[in-house]
């Protein structure tokens, strides 16, 4: 095991939030979504829209504004959660063409405001056109809003703004103040809105409407989920047959939150999804009986009571936020998503040799899975597709093996901004612990961005997590204590 550790160990030095690496960031292309309709005709399937998605709200029907309540990530999971909230606000541009923009604010679990705001580096090609006064048009924009909502919930009324760069939702209250909130436009939102309104809009105007009654009905056991702010560049990766590559930092809370956000978008999409974790073959029954159960605390002991959870050295792998992770991939799986868990890691072997027994078990997976979308989670040497690492120039990670007999798959490096990691360093002895990370500022927003062509390691881009912070080993910080306390 501590073997297996030093090659984690070892590229921790090189790891400095690796997106600047590969020059300029090539991001998602984010249009607009644009109704053929008028506005008036847009508001009620919008409305319904809202409601047949589980929400409660409060409206502005004249001024065509709703806004929910705030959801939580996961409900019901034992994890605590970030919050959302959504504003949406009509927009007209014509007679008989208009826009909706859906503007999510974000809470932390603690309750903090999340700011998805800042700005990755831009091309010069997507920065924003002045000519449109800050308006999102072809380029991707993350757009900054000002929404005040008061303590008490009054209702709610909306005061037009000239300025784009601010919109005000305040109350009719006479003195009342409500607190600041930010939010981001979530473009996401807006496309899967208009694909599940625009057939029912569209029999309408063409005087059909049994077909568009049919067009609007929700299907049965259709549930809504709360997946958080969508990853800019992943919804045109993830298909079914696809398996991507994380090559990540241990010992950080965001990876695991990035993994667990990915497969709740890409699950509730309707593709199959399979994690895999850098975890020992031994748990693999341990883990398959934890994500198909119902999440009870004697759940939680009997998958921690493995001795993976205890390592004299504790890298990160076996950290608060995996074990979160676990738990919020079991949740989706109980809400009837196709959700999957393997883990592949044979950490008695060590090299190439450890490289290719890896290889083979997520290779058995994959071609279990054709019609499974693949997203497995590994420190970042292993998923490179080129062989050599700095101390060994033919070395052949596990990644460069499964290419060959994979067309499909692709390999992202982790990049991040600064902050801390649990990682464990070579001095004198072994010694795992919160340490300094640095990396670039490239915004607050998690994204996927693929290269021209593939670095020297074999890495076809990098996906992005923000600023890092150590989650320490799950045990210690007291995810364990229905062991602890038998």
């Amino acid at each position: 095991m501590r073997a297996a550790i030093f090659i984690s160990v070892l590229l921790v030095g090189g790891l400095m939030g690796c997106a600047s690496r590969q020059g300029i960031l090539r991001l998602e292309h984010q249009e607009e979504a644009v109704y053929e309709h008028p506005l008036e005709e847009v508001w009620p399937a919008v409305r319904t829209w809202v409601r047949d998605g589980g929400f409660h709200y409060r409206e502005d029907a004249a001024n065509f504004v709703l806004q929910t309540e705030w959801r939580e990530e996961f409900p019901g999971s034992t994890v605590a959660g970030y919050w959302h909230r959504y504003t949406l606000i009509g927009k007209r541009e014509g007679p008989a063409r208009s826009r909706v923009w859906i503007i999510r604010s974000s809470r932390s679990p603690d309750g903090a405001p999340v700011y998805d705001v800042k700005q990755p580096e831009w091309e010069v090609s997507r920065l924003p056109d002045p000519s449109h006064e800050g308006l999102p048009g072809g380029a991707l924009r993350l757009e900054e809003f000002d929404v005040r909502t008061p303590g008490d919930e009054p209702r709610l009324r909306f005061v037009p703004q000239q300025s784009v760069a601010g919109i005000v939702l305040s109350t009719d209250s006479v003195g009342a103040t409500g607190e600041l909130l930010r939010g981001a436009r979530d473009f996401g939102m807006e496309w899967v809105m208009k694909e599940r309104i625009t057939p029912g809009l569209d029999a309408r105007k063409q005087g059909q409407e049994g077909r568009a009654l049919a067009a609007t009905k929700q299907e049965p056991g259709n549930v809504s989920f709360e997946c958080g702010m969508p990853i800019i560049g992943l919804t045109g990766k993830a298909a079914k047959g696809q398996v991507m590559l994380l090559g990540e930092l241990h010992g950080t809370r965001e990876v695991p939150r990035f993994v667990a956000l990915s497969a709740c978008q890409v699950a509730s999409r309707g593709i199959p999804v399979t994690v895999g974790l850098e975890m020992p073959v031994e748990n693999q029954e341990r883990v398959r009986r934890f994500i198909a159960s119902a999440g009870t605390e004697h759940d939680r002991a009997l998958l921690m009571e493995s001795p993976f959870w205890r390592s004299p050295y504790p890298d990160g792998r076996s950290s608060e936020a995996v074990a979160q992770l676990l738990e919020q991939l079991r949740w989706l799986r109980a809400q009837g998503l196709d959700v999957e868990v393997f883990v592949f890691d044979h950490p008695q072997l060590q090299g190439e040799v450890r490289e290719a027994a890896m290889a083979r078990s997520v290779l058995s997976q994959v071609e279990a899975g054709p019609e499974r979308f693949f997203l497995i989670s590994t420190g970042n040497v292993h998923p490179r597709t080129r062989p050599g690492l700095p101390w060994d120039l033919g070395y052949r990670p596990m990644g460069y093996m499964l290419a060959r007999g994979v067309p499909s798959l692709v390999s992202l490096d982790v990049a991040f901004d600064s902050g801390t990691a649990w990682i464990c360093s070579v001095g004198e002895t072994l010694e795992c612990g919160e340490r300094s990370t640095k990396g670039q500022d490239n915004g607050d927003r998690y994204f996927v961005s693929f290269f021209d062509q593939p670095s020297e390691a074999g890495f076809h881009g990098v996906f992005y997590v923000g600023a890092v912070s150590a989650s320490p080993p799950a045990v210690r910080s007291g995810s364990a204590r229905a062991i602890d306390s038998k």
